[in-house]
């Protein structure tokens, strides 16, 4: 990372990144061209060093298809805070904090695992504690990017 001094390494810093982003960005790779998509999310924070986050989508479709491929996964979180207005345009930005990261998909399909994974989504995305039912979750495609390799970044406004 070139800037060193916005750097977040410590996880308790990278958690309250991913508490006030909902969408991530997936990127993968598609016969040798990129592809990205957002979605939706949930997360948990495994031993301080490894990042769980989860998705669902409809049973088909061509990011299942590619991850089916290639399970290789990029992905970024960001929150944009106030824009910086300058007189000096190169100066302008906005204030921000973002997690970028690489990892695998992992497709879920035992059921208990499923309806956990939709409950820690419905959590993030939601703030409420849902149960799902086996059949709720027979209904999704459900899976996971499992990442040892993440780090956030964060431009913050000043008092």
């Amino acid at each position: 990372m070139r800037r060193k001094d916005r750097e977040i390494t410590d996880i308790n810093g990278i958690e309250e990144i991913l508490l006030q982003c909902k969408t991530c960005h997936v990127a993968m790779v598609d016969d040798g061209a990129p592809y990205v998509v957002p979605l939706s999310y949930g997360y948990r924070i495994l031993g301080g060093n490894t990042l769980e986050l989860y998705f669902h989508s409809a049973l088909e479709g061509r990011k299942l298809d590619i991850l089916k491929r290639n399970n290789k996964v990029c992905f970024e979180m960001s929150h944009e805070g106030v824009p910086i207005h300058s007189e000096n345009p190169c100066s302008s930005g906005y204030y921000f904090a973002s997690v970028i990261g690489f990892g695998e998909a992992v497709f879920i399909d035992d059921l208990n695992e499923k309806c956990s994974a939709l409950s820690v989504m419905f959590k993030h995305q939601a703030g409420r504690d849902v149960a799902f039912s086996e059949e709720q979750a027979k209904n999704v495609c459900v899976f996971k990017i499992v990442s040892t390799n993440f780090t956030g970044k964060k431009k913050p406004q000043l008092p």
